[in-house]
This record gives C-alpha cells, structure tokens and sequence, in this order.
C-alpha cells in the first residue's frame, strides 16, 4: 500500500503544502471521499459535473491523512483540517490528473522491483489483462488493473494501490487522444507489452484507424528492459499476426525503438499458435496450443466467443517469456472469474437464458457477440438486442449501419435496436441485406423494451444485450430477469 509522509508527496508532485504538518504520514489513495480510509490521501478532481472539492470536509470527517485540493480551500476547511491534524496540499497548476500521474511516476521509481506487462488495444484489453493476471499468478504475486482503471487516473491508481509483495503488475492503459498512452507508460515502465488490435474504438476522436495504430504503438515509448527472480528480459511488445497494423507497428515502431516483437496466431509461421480449433456446443473454444520450444498444449477458453483467441494466446505467449509452466497458467486462466457484463451468461431456470455483454462496443465485438449468441444451442427465440456505440464521429452512421447488416446475416428470430440517433439506419440496412421486417422491434428506451420483450421472452430463449456502456444495457437485463 502507498505509505508516504506530505513532504515527499509535495516534492515529486510540486504540489504546495497548505498547513504545517508536512512530516505526516499517510496511508493509501482515493479519489471518491467515501473511499477514504484511516490516514489515507483524498486527492479532489473539478469534474463537469461533480466538484471533489467540495467534499474534502467529508474526507477528512472519514479520516483522511492528506486532502489534495484543485481550487483555494476555504477558511471553514482550515479549520476542520487543524482540529483532524489533516494536512491541507494545493495540486500545482490546479491539476489533480498531473498530480495523480506525478505521484504514481515517483512511487514507482521507488519500486524499481516491480515488474510490468503493460495492455492496449482498441478491443478485448479488460478480458486480456485478467487473462495475463491469471496466468501470471500461476507464479509470482500479481497485481492487476482494477476493473477498467486504464486511464490517466486510473493507471497511477493501479500503482499506488499495490500491495508490498508485488512482484508483477499487469497494467491496461486505454487512451482517447494522442499522447496519452506515452505518458502512462513514462509512469510504469512496462517491459512486455502487448497490442489485442487495431479497431474503431476512439475512431471519432482519432480520425482513423492508421491514427489508432500510432496511439496505440505508444506504449513502446516507456517500455525498458527488467530482471525478474534474477532473469534479465528485454522489452518485448506482442502483436496478433491477423491484426492488419501489426506489421505496420511492428516495422514504424517498435523496430527503431529497438524493441523485439512476437506474434501469436493460427499460423505455423506465429510465434506462439492455436491449431485444431474446435467450438463446443456450448460456444466455448477448444484448441491445441503449440509453443516456440515445440511443447503442445490441450486448452479450452473460459469464455464463450471464437474472437476471443487472440486474448488468450497473448497471455499464453507473456506468461511463456516469465518461465511459467505452460499447463499451470492455462489451468490458471481455466479457473479465473469471469468479469462482470462481459459476454457472462445469466438467467435461465424460469427466465430466458441472457449473454450479458453490457459493458462496452464496437463494430468488431458486436460482430463477435453476435457470433457467439448463433453459435450456443437454443430451443427457443434467438434475440439480439443492441443498443447504440460512443466514440464512433463522423463514421458513427457507416459503423452502426454495418452491425445491423451483420446481424441481418445471422440466423436471429428477433432483432432488437434500442437508441435514437442510429438504429433507424441499423433497421434499414439489416431490411437491406434480407431481413425480414417484422423481425425487428425498436426502441427508443431501454424501460420501453424491457416492458415490451419481458412479458414474451422465455426461459427456453436465449438472448444477446450489447451496447456501449453509455447505453445501460445492463438495465436492460436486469429488467428482463428481475
């Protein structure tokens, strides 16, 4: 846990001490005051729509060591702060993100020790970083991103709440704009790094997907060469060979950056490949793994979903670099939880049968989705519903237009559009490519379908929810099963 006094927080953040106390100690980060726990640092964001400043009172009655404040306190806070002894820092320019990124970049000079696989991609980062978590764990003590926390906030989050005993840290950066990926690799230094793909997430804000490459091919910038219990590795990125920017990152960065590439695939040509790849009836994938040194594995993917290969070989291939016995991490990854509102199949008994892929979208994983809703048995309706993708600018009507073309290919008893600006062109191209109009429902809301689809869905259904988060498709299956 982050254990720091005021003044050596104050000193690698330029951050200025308001009160007297410099030489307290505190104990642990948060950035939500309830969060706060004993001698802990509050650090207050000026969002949009929530001032965290104004709740530095709440901090400090919660017991908080430090409050780091992004506006002038007021004299009411002073006195609080005195009575509690809780020191009082004003984050330099006003900028807690800085802050946050300063803070995490020193603590991890002082952990030197740590070693970190850094995770990007436009797609599938969560799902590869709690695969890498798993496997990795097989060995050395392991500390992951929480959740989604791959952001300028999220990442320093990630380092300053690693346990002591860390030896690994798995850490997903995600980034909206050029430059940020650079920066939250100058904080944690990854030494193995690996890109899941080149998508149109972020496309609006990038422009293109050449763009997302090079925001993506960042990550090479902060990669360093690390020991682990006495082995010495050189930075190596992992890229998916069907991926077609691979070569490009492959060749415009990571070569004249010096850093060594491997690929994983289905080819015999990759450095590390599935072969023999079977889908169960249940969707899951089966494979043999076939490893550099000649070594071949029998697997099976602890998700549904064919797409989700890629994900798995990409730490199959990391947790090979760290000296992992191959069949532990693949029973590790065998074994891992399965993260909330991704691809997770709820319901059943009485209530229809629902793949819960609530948490985010794009146009290639709701192709994937829809692939795995066709390809998992049923004996009642097929339904997809999809809400609407964020992100997507000036291509947003081309991208949403093209799922509903997809879906009109697949074999789907219903097709249901929940949104208000894009499934009128969704509905239109899926009638386009053949599908029947009164196969398709939409709603504008996601209360309106729930009372619309509840009432007719049943426990031998089997139904798809999949949006972008924004979208709140997760009430929508809570709804439906409540």
């Amino acid at each position: 846990m982050f254990t720091w006094d005021v003044a050596s927080i104050c000193a690698a953040t330029e951050a200025t001490l308001l009160t007297a106390n410099s030489d307290r100690v505190v104990r642990g980060v948060a950035i939500d005051s309830r969060e706060v726990t004993t001698d802990g640092l509050f650090v207050a964001f000026s969002g949009e729509h929530v001032d965290g400043n104004a709740y530095a009172p709440a901090a400090i009655q919660n017991g908080a060591g430090c409050v780091v404040l992004t506006s002038a306190p007021t004299d009411e806070l002073l006195v609080l702060a005195a009575e509690k002894k809780c020191a009082i820092v004003r984050a330099a320019h006003d900028d807690g993100e800085e802050f946050m990124l300063r803070l995490a970049q020193a603590w991890r000079e002082i952990h030197a020790n740590w070693f970190v696989v850094g995770v990007t991609g436009s797609v599938g980062k969560t799902t590869t970083k709690d695969m890498l978590a798993a496997a990795i764990s097989a060995r050395y003590t392991t500390h992951a991103t929480k959740g989604n926390f791959n952001n300028l906030i999220g990442l320093p989050l990630t380092l300053l709440s690693a346990p002591e005993d860390t030896q690994v840290i798995v850490a997903e950066m995600g980034m909206n704009h050029f430059g940020e990926i650079t920066r939250l690799a100058a904080v944690a230094h990854p030494t193995l790094a690996v890109i899941t793909n080149v998508g149109t997430s972020h496309i609006g804000l990038l422009g293109s997907r050449e763009n997302i490459a090079k925001a993506k091919a960042e990550i090479v910038s902060g990669m360093v060469q690390d020991s682990l219990e006495g082995m010495q590795i050189k930075p190596c990125l992992y890229l998916v060979s069907s991926d077609d920017f691979s070569t490009y990152i492959d060749t415009q960065y990571a070569q004249p950056s010096g850093i060594v590439t491997s690929y994983i695939g289905t080819s015999i040509d990759d450095n590390l490949s599935a072969r023999n790849i079977k889908l169960t009836d249940e969707g899951y994938v089966s494979c043999d793994v076939y490893y550099e040194n000649g070594d071949i594995q029998q697997a099976q993917l602890p998700i549904p979903g064919k797409h989700l290969i890629s994900d798995y070989l990409l730490a199959l291939a990391v947790a090979d670099k760290l000296n992992i016995n191959h069949q532990a991490s693949i029973e590790a990854i065998q074994n891992m939880p399965q993260t909330h509102m991704r691809l997770e199949i709820v319901g059943g008994k009485d209530k229809p049968r629902m793949i819960d892929d609530s948490y985010n979208a794009s146009p290639s994983s709701m192709a994937a989705a829809l692939d795995v809703l066709t390809s998992l048995p049923c004996k009642g309706k097929r339904v997809a519903v999809l809400g609407e993708m964020g992100e997507m600018g000036d291509m947003a009507v081309q991208l949403h237009n093209y799922v509903g073309a997809y879906a009109a290919a697949k074999p789907l008893d219903m097709l249901v559009l929940i949104g208000s600006e894009f499934v009128g062109g969704m509905r239109e191209a899926a009638i386009t490519m053949g599908m029947s109009d009164d196969k398709i429902e939409t709603f504008e809301t996601v209360d309106a379908a729930v009372g619309a689809l509840k009432p007719i869905l049943e426990s031998n259904d089997l139904v798809l929810a999949k949006a972008s988060r924004s979208s709140a498709l997760d009430l929508f299956v809570k709804g439906v099963l409540a």
